[in-house]
């Protein structure tokens, strides 16, 4: 895994470098979801649910799924860009979804040989799996012309909300208390009463996008009030000041302020307030970046430095946790600035906040670092 999010970090960095530079949207986008995003994704999952079935470490064939993941995604923005030929555009998308299914087969699996009730988690792991499948299986009937416009943004909202927000609100209840050093006994039931409306809200959006934005309307409100819940609940768990502390936290709880935005910013699409374009670089800047950079600073340390804590451990976990309150400040910032129509703020302000955590990740590997 630690090959995975360090080659997703790269992507994503250059990603906005190529996106700065004038390259092709399409490209780029799929540069760094297809090959940054869905990759890293598929490795969260199969780091997580091995904990939450109380099971054994994953076999080589399901740890090789996020690698695989990233060569298909490589091969699909390199065609897009037309550095490869067009024709690898299905084999490779085809590829992902044989891997998103077979993970998905793998998850289910692990699931029903856990000894007592795995935690709930795991369902939204499901879910998100196979709102990514349902995504992929649209693109040979985009290709082939087949409501093409509509299967475009069905593609779009069941990928950036469907596997990535499913993903997340799946992690965060478990993932920010873990980085607080601190538990939260009601979070399995939080997880637990939430997975149908979100995975609703979900569907809704997909559906309504693509076909009736009234539809669209409800999913992204039910979003917003599951979303708008849980930071009620950190709030009253754990309190302000250790949510905006330092470490991971800050990035997390930013994640959450940036999907919510990103659903207002949708909303305002919706009407007509605004274009497409600033919400899709509202959600990569103020809701993505933060919650990939706040789940690696607390997922690096045990990536690198395997098995029983270790002062190395503890001493990488230190290093990505600095600057942790301005990379979230910068990231919501470029969210907000991006969805205004300031690409050039935002952009530097996405770039700095990436930039800061890039190099609080090379520090510990730079002789003489300490």
């Amino acid at each position: 895994m630690l090959l995975t999010a360090t080659l997703t970090c790269v992507v994503l960095a250059a990603s906005l470098i190529l996106g700065l530079a004038g390259g092709n949207p399409v490209a780029v986008a799929h540069l760094a979801f297809a090959a940054g995003v869905l990759p890293l994704i598929f490795g969260a999952i199969a780091h997580f649910v091995p904990v939450l079935t109380r099971s054994g470490e994953p076999a080589s064939q399901v740890a090789a799924i996020p690698p695989l993941a990233q060569v298909f995604g490589l091969a699909i923005a390199a065609a897009l860009e037309g550095l490869l030929p067009r024709w690898i555009l299905h084999p490779a998308a085809l590829a992902d979804l044989v891997l998103a299914l077979g993970l998905l087969a793998w998850v289910i699996g692990r699931a029903r040989r856990c000894l007592g009730t795995p935690h709930p988690g795991w369902r939204w792991y499901a879910g998100a799996l196979g709102c990514c499948a349902a995504a992929l299986a649209a693109v040979p009937l985009i290709a082939a012309g087949v409501a093409a416009a509509p299967l475009r943004l069905w593609h779009l909202h069941l990928n950036v909300l469907g596997l990535v927000g499913l993903a997340a609100l799946g992690t965060l209840p478990v993932l920010l208390p873990t980085a607080l050093g601190k538990g939260d006994p009601e979070s399995a039931a939080w997880l637990r009463r939430r997975l149908i409306p979100v995975l609703a809200g979900v569907l809704a959006v997909a559906a309504g996008a693509a076909f009736a934005w009234p539809l669209a309307a409800v999913g992204a409100a039910l979003l917003f009030a599951v979303a708008l819940s849980l930071l009620g609940h950190w709030l009253g768990r754990f309190g302000l000041a250790a949510l905006v502390s330092g470490g991971a936290a800050p990035s997390l709880v930013a994640a959450v302020l940036g999907l919510l935005g990103v659903l207002g910013a949708g909303a305002a699409h919706g009407m007509g307030a605004i274009a497409a374009r600033p919400s899709i670089v509202h959600w990569a800047a103020g809701f993505l970046l933060p919650l990939i950079t706040g789940a690696l600073t607390q997922l690096l340390p045990v990536w690198r430095y395997p098995g029983p804590g270790s002062p190395a451990r503890k001493r990488f976990g230190q290093a990505l946790g600095r600057c942790g309150k301005a990379r979230a400040i910068c990231f919501l910032t470029a969210g907000i600035t991006l969805a205004a129509g300031w690409s050039a703020t935002g952009a530097i302000l996405a770039a700095t906040g990436l930039g800061l955590f890039l190099l609080a990740a090379i520090a510990p590997a730079v002789p003489g670092s300490r």
